[in-house]
């Protein structure tokens, strides 16, 4: 047996869903008492939530435990109670507890049963659940507590497309929405604790609907309406799912900000098949070309994977010239590692090999480097709102986003929460510096 957590430490892996989910997981368990710390080797009850779209993401969760583990001997206290959360845990479930001894494993739709699963431990029993139930977990969630100036908010989980590479309908399970009425009141409440801005999220966040119909854009419009939000974004997104209501909501929605991710993940139509991605690259750059003409500002994010079972040299420069084509303000880029239980996984013939994988990221990256600073330097001059986020590293410098989603650097009197007026000085490879406008008085 263990004496009962008092104190706790959330380590998030992954996307900003998981991000969100340890956010709930850390609400969770200050709803019951215990005190949050920073420091893992101090808390009494560690969670790790993990992702396992990032490669050997197994390999890490132990790893993790086992530096846990060896910190405290080091430290000459007792070892932490040790949760295993999210998409690993789903994956892995009780074999965890065999190999690792942890107390905890607990699925991504199933961590609002966490204080009940902690008692267990406590008392002497290991905890698993990764039940995938068909309701949804968010209406066991505590109320939304004090929030950064930036919150994020989960409308939508879970995949039905079924990526060959992609071992999230296994982990996550079907497409489910959460009600209307639910999210609306979540972002209202995130309001109330300090968010100015919201971005939604979900594994393919504009397949979210209701019954009435409303899409996405339905729900962006309803929250443009809550005073004290200033702005609103979203992702992760899917291409079959931008309807024509989504991409008009960019011109008609001035809080919506002027950032799409939309990941294509290939730039070859032969790879895209294999993938089953259920779009073309003409497909996808017709969709951006009507982005485009909505918002004509708008800054544009993708995904990319190289080295795709079967994939030539002539389909990665397929790839290469997709990216020059668009021009990417930002981009998330890797290397195709399998995942056990996909298709693709299975896909033995024309195995790309390691070294071929690497070159052919390094060239990529430099293709989707290039294009990030070019679009930093280039607004370069403009003013635009910037939301204060957190302390810069020297005294008085601040950081913030401005619209585009790109950090800024300024020397600033404004508190964190603040929107300021900022000219844009000079833009760098992954950041801008700016100074404040005084704005005139009314």
């Amino acid at each position: 047996m263990k004496p009962t957590p008092k104190t706790f430490h959330v380590k998030s892996f992954g996307c900003q869903m998981n991000v969100y989910d340890g956010e709930r997981m850390g609400e969770l368990m200050a709803a019951q008492g215990m005190t949050a710390t920073d420091d893992a080797n101090a808390a009494d009850l560690v969670v790790l939530n993990t992702c396992h779209i990032r490669e050997r993401a197994t390999e890490k969760v132990y790893s993790d435990i086992g530096r846990l583990r060896k910190g405290a001997r080091e430290a000459h206290r007792p070892a932490p109670m040790i949760a295993v959360a999210g998409c690993v845990a789903q994956a892995e479930g009780a074999e965890i507890v065999a190999r690792a001894k942890v107390e905890i494993v607990v699925g991504p739709q199933a961590y609002h049963n966490l204080p009940e699963l902690v008692a267990q431990a406590a008392a002497g029993a290991a905890a698993v659940d990764t039940d995938m139930p068909a309701s949804t977990k968010f209406g066991a969630l505590p109320a939304r507590r004090k929030v950064s100036p930036s919150a994020f908010l989960t409308v939508q989980e879970g995949c039905d497309k079924f990526c060959t590479y992609c071992v999230v309908p296994y982990t996550r399970g079907a497409e489910i929405s959460r009600p209307f009425d639910a999210i609306v009141d979540e972002a209202k409440a995130l309001v109330d604790a300090g968010a100015r801005e919201i971005t939604l999220l979900g594994q393919n966040v504009n397949a979210w609907d209701d019954e009435a119909g409303r899409g996405l854009h339905g729900l962006i419009h309803a929250l443009d309406r809550i005073a004290g939000l200033r702005r609103i974004r979203y992702t992760t997104s899917h291409p079959n799912d931008m309807r024509d209501g989504l991409i008009r909501a960019h011109a008609e929605v001035e809080k919506l900000m002027p950032f799409l991710h939309l990941p294509v993940q290939a730039g070859s139509d032969r790879v895209l098949k294999a993938m089953n991605r259920s779009h073309t690259r003409d497909s996808y750059l017709r969709i951006l070309d009507r982005v485009r003409a909505a918002r004509p500002d708008i800054a544009l994010s993708g995904d990319f994977i190289v080295g795709f079972p079967g994939e030539t040299d002539a389909e990665f420069e397929e790839t290469l010239s997709l990216v020059d084509a668009v021009g990417y303000a930002q981009c998330f880029s890797f290397k195709y590692s399998p995942r056990p239980g996909t298709p693709a996984a299975e896909m033995v013939d024309g195995f790309v090999s390691a070294q071929v994988m690497d070159e052919r990221l390094q060239r990529l990256q430099a293709h989707l480097n290039r294009d990030q600073e070019a679009f930093n330097r280039a607004t370069v001059g403009k003013t635009c709102d910037v939301l204060i986020e957190r302390r810069g590293k020297f005294p008085g410098q601040m950081l913030g986003k401005s619209p585009w989603l790109q950090s800024v650097y300024l020397e600033t009197n404004a508190a964190i929460g603040d929107m300021i007026e900022v000219e844009l000085l000079a833009g760098y490879a992954n950041s801008l510096t700016g100074v404040e406008r005084v704005r005139a008085a009314a």
